[in-house]
């Protein structure tokens, strides 16, 4: 995947002024566009289309700083007019193009990005390959902004609104794998912006033909392949590890890749203060 991703900054850079066809690119690369996004936005910090916005506004500056006419960079990079541009390079240097040409600067450029694979060998990543048939899952959803660090306050407050006889009331629907009380993100964007809204559903994982209690939500999974992870360690910072670590280690090494569908935690085991915890981190892959 880290020779894919190389290939597309090149792609990327060869079409800057053009239109980027995300999804025609990962198709050329053998890969799908779902994959490539997520894989981009957790080892780049940045979701791929942020990463094309700075690097047109950088190339773009260049062109402010040669005297081109407004509207003709404007053109060059794809906006309908000078007022969209500016927008656009304001949004990314911090200041309007007329300033940077009278004054030079000040610009913010985004080097053009560069993969590589670091093997260290310190980060087991304990896994194992799991084909599920069809199955629901229920429970309670909201709609959260993502964090990539650290506990998300969202989340805490709508597990914390659950009252204890809910926790026991889904235990008890549980009746397939993953057992347990879950915890579910869905819907995200394949960009993985920091901020941008998923849905977190508190749940289990119950049979397909179950019937869903009118009170709860539910998300319907597919038949499918699933890398379970087990993590062990302190919560949720081993988890959030081992989540980049997929992106970084176990991708990049092994025939499979992301497609659609719900990400998974299953706690196995917890300390009584959460501050450590045994999890199982379920993703849907494919063949690559």
């Amino acid at each position: 995947m880290i020779a894919e991703l190389n290939q597309l900054m090149q792609l990327v850079e060869e079409r800057l002024r053009d239109d980027l066809d995300v999804a025609s690119l990962a198709r050329a690369l053998c890969t799908t566009e779902y994959h490539v996004r997520r894989v981009f936005s957790s080892l780049a910090g940045m979701p791929l289309s942020e990463y094309v916005r700075r690097r047109r506004m950088s190339a773009a500056a260049s062109d402010v700083l040669d005297g081109a006419d407004l509207l003709s960079i404007a053109v060059r990079y794809g906006y309908g007019s000078s007022e969209a541009f500016g927008r656009a390079f304001r949004s990314v240097h911090g200041v309007g193009p007329t300033q940077v040409r009278r004054d030079g600067g000040p610009l913010r450029m985004q080097p053009q990005l560069r993969f590589h694979l670091t093997v260290e060998g310190n980060f087991l990543m304990d896994t194992r390959i799991a084909e599920r048939p069809a199955f629901r899952l229920i429970g309670q959803a909201a709609r959260v902004p993502l964090i990539h660090s650290g506990v998300n306050p969202h989340i805490h407050a709508h597990i914390a609104s659950l009252p204890a006889s809910a926790h026991a009331r889904l235990k008890a629907l549980s009746d397939t794998e993953p057992a347990g009380l879950l915890q579910v993100t869905d819907d995200v964007d394949p960009d993985n912006a920091e901020g941008s809204e998923l849905t977190y559903l508190h749940g289990v994982a119950t049979a397909e033909a179950d019937p869903v209690p009118d009170d709860l939500d539910a998300i319907e999974v597919d038949a499918g392949t699933w890398a379970v992870f087990r993590v062990e360690g302190d919560y949720p910072a081993a988890l959030q590890e081992a989540w980049a670590a997929t992106a970084t280690e176990w991708f990049p090494s092994n025939p499979w890749r992301l497609r659609p569908g719900p990400s998974m935690v299953a706690v196995l085991d917890r300390a009584e203060d959460f501050s450590t915890a045994t999890c199982e981190l379920w993703l849907p892959v494919e063949r690559a």
